[in-house]
């Protein structure tokens, strides 16, 4: 029973944003707990990803999830030819990468419809189909900054301040995991959210080791995260082992939030 509750084995879960370096790991967790796995990602980011694990379980797929009319279609069609996923995870986010007194109006509008707005479309989209159903399993991605504020003295030149249209976005899923949680509560789906600490990418933590060593001195754990740590909070959120969690905000981030 123990090991049952841990297993993926027969489940299909998409994941989008599956090419990037925490869907990744993600993707390959998943795997190894015997899901099918539908990686979704922009361009064939996907499909170069897939083909570097070579695994008959994983298909690789093209999505701009921007593009509402596209997604509507992409869910509908991928539905027609696997069924209805039994789990979703979104790890999809935008940023202008712009200083604070340089962002326009438009720029602010754009990276929260391709985070936040763009999150609750093909969530609803798939959660609707879930509901048919009377299971499912949502997994969506905040940060860290969603519930806190990045300290400026982190971000010396040549590193910029994390931007406040990310953090603004990722606040918002937050709300948005926790009604999705109500709504779906009694029909059998659960949605919760993860919110990732410092996992700067490799290119990152080689070009820049002091604002790495930076990060570090912010987290009680002395270190930042590896990837496969993030994978493990959500291959545990979509096993029966979670059957009891939903509308809950998952830090996976060594501490940093707690001091």
């Amino acid at each position: 029973m123990t090991s049952d509750i841990f297993s993926l084995e027969g489940k299909d879960i998409w994941v989008i944003g599956g090419a990037g370096y925490l869907g990744q790991a993600t993707v390959k967790l998943l795997l190894d707990s015997g899901a099918q796995v539908l990686c979704v990602d922009l361009e064939n980011q996907a499909q170069q990803f897939a083909a570097s694990l070579n695994n008959d379980h994983l298909t690789a797929a093209t999505l701009d999830v921007r593009d509402e009319e596209e997604m509507n279609y992409f869910v509908d069609s991928k539905i027609k030819e696997r069924g209805v996923p039994h789990g979703l995870v979104i790890l999809t986010f935008g940023s202008t990468h712009k200083h604070f007194e340089y962002l326009t109006g438009k720029d602010f509008d754009e990276v929260n419809h391709n985070g936040l707005t763009a999150t609750f479309l093909l969530a609803r989209r798939v959660g609707t189909e879930m509901e048919k159903m009377d299971r499912g399993n949502i997994v969506l991605f905040s940060s860290m900054y969603g519930s806190v504020s990045p300290d400026p003295r982190v971000y010396e030149l040549p590193m910029n301040v994390n931007p406040i249209e990310y953090g603004v976005g990722k606040a918002g899923i937050v709300q948005m995991t926790k009604y999705l949680a109500v709504h779906w509560a009694k029909k059998g789906i659960r949605c919760n959210c993860i919110s990732p600490g410092p996992f700067p990418h490799p290119t990152v933590q080689k070009k820049e080791a002091a604002f790495v060593s930076r990060l570090e001195q912010k987290v009680p754990m002395g270190r930042v995260g590896k990837p496969e740590e993030v994978a493990g909070a959500v291959t545990f959120l979509l096993t029966d082992a979670a059957g009891y969690i939903t509308g809950q905000n998952i830090f996976v981030d060594g501490g940093w939030t707690i001091w």
